[in-house]
């Protein structure tokens, strides 16, 4: 590692390097995008002309010029990598979902404490502009005691699209471990572990060709009455799509469309791009609420959104060989895939479980 920067090893060139990783690597100003894994092709070269090409891991593993490993290959093939990468001293940070099973990820967060190397998961939506904003009114508390928060994150795909995500025989396949793990997690961000857990995770679209979980809802029982509802499906063309729906004892929030940062890498904006992760007017959310005295009614700006932050923070506990200020630890990880197990099982005998 250089004074300044973390060098940075990626595994995979798929879409989630392409859009989400490498072109944030870049971007900050505490790492070094330096090598890509790419076992059958050197398309990341044409993006990124510096970085050195490598066809296998273990030529990645041996390479110790190599600060942090990011893993972005298929969710069944996390747990090996990353556990492989720390026993070779490498920092981690891991796609989500962390793992397919929570005995794996207690696995991941046991080697991250022993070596006490950097182990983490890129859970990027908690960056996402509307969570920013809905996160910033619950400690303001301008709703008031919070008594429901409904949490979406839909698509609409009506048929299969290639690639594993959607095959019955990989491992992590399907919306739970997809779109759920953004959800879950985000919700154990804002309120902790819950007391309960109910879901009903089903197939939707009885398509030939695949029968994976392509719907979901999961609700999360906390003290008080409180709840959170996660929802997703991938059967959803209604426009705009719901994205969060706050309910407290003083008023309301509600969000429609999605974080805008995706699309935007998608068409090549970087964070150092003006317009990068700000949302237009018409998509703020909506306030109806009593505070401090005064009853508001109308819309929330949306803060901007920040994935650069993810890495960023991953940059400063590796050079600093600290792990005490990780945003998203590996533990995050571990109740993540936990709660999905948990809503499969509570889905499969169709009762609450108690946690």
């Amino acid at each position: 590692m250089s004074a300044a920067k973390v060098n940075v090893g990626v595994i995979g060139f798929g879409m989630s390097a392409r859009v989400f990783h490498c072109p944030l690597i870049s971007s900050s100003p505490y790492m070094h995008l330096a090598s890509v894994v790419e076992r059958h092709s050197s398309k990341s070269k044409d993006l990124y002309p510096w970085i050195n090409v490598v066809k296998s891991t273990d030529e990645l593993f041996a390479d110790e010029s190599i600060d942090l490993v990011v893993i972005t290959t298929p969710n069944g093939s996390h747990y090996t990598l990353a556990l492989e990468a720390m026993k070779k001293g490498k920092n981690v940070v891991v796609e989500k979902p962390f793992t397919i099973t929570s005995e794996e990820a207690a696995e991941l967060v046991k080697v991250a404490k022993e070596t006490g190397l950097i182990c983490s998961v890129y859970q990027n939506r908690r960056w996402d502009g509307d969570f920013l904003t809905v996160k910033k009114l619950i400690k303001g508390e301008q709703l008031g005691r919070l008594v429901e928060f409904e949490s979406h994150f839909d698509r609409f795909r009506n048929f299969v699209k290639a690639g594993w995500r959607e095959q019955n025989d990989a491992p992590g396949s399907g919306m739970l471990y997809d779109l759920g793990a953004h959800l879950i997690d985000q919700a154990l961000h804002l309120f902790g572990m819950p007391d309960t857990v109910y879901a009903t995770v089903s197939n939707q679209r009885q398509l030939k060709e695949t029968d994976i979980a392509d719907d979901f809802t999961i609700i999360l029982g906390y003290k008080n009455a409180f709840k959170a509802i996660l929802r997703s499906s991938m059967l959803a063309r209604q426009t705009p799509v719901l994205r969060f729906n706050l309910r407290g004892m003083n008023g309301g929030y509600r969000k429609e469309y999605l974080d805008v940062q995706e699309d935007q890498l998608k068409a090549g904006l970087v964070p150092s791009d003006a317009a990068y992760g700000v949302e237009s007017a018409d998509r703020f959310g909506s306030i109806n609420t009593d505070f401090q005295g005064l009853h508001i009614v109308g819309n929330v700006d949306t803060e901007r959104g920040d994935y650069l932050s993810f890495y960023n923070n991953v940059a400063q506990s590796v050079i600093q060989k600290d792990a005490s200020n990780l945003a998203v630890k590996p533990e995050d990880g571990y109740n993540c895939i936990r709660i999905i197990e948990l809503a499969q099982q509570s889905s499969d005998e169709g009762r609450v479980i108690t946690l």
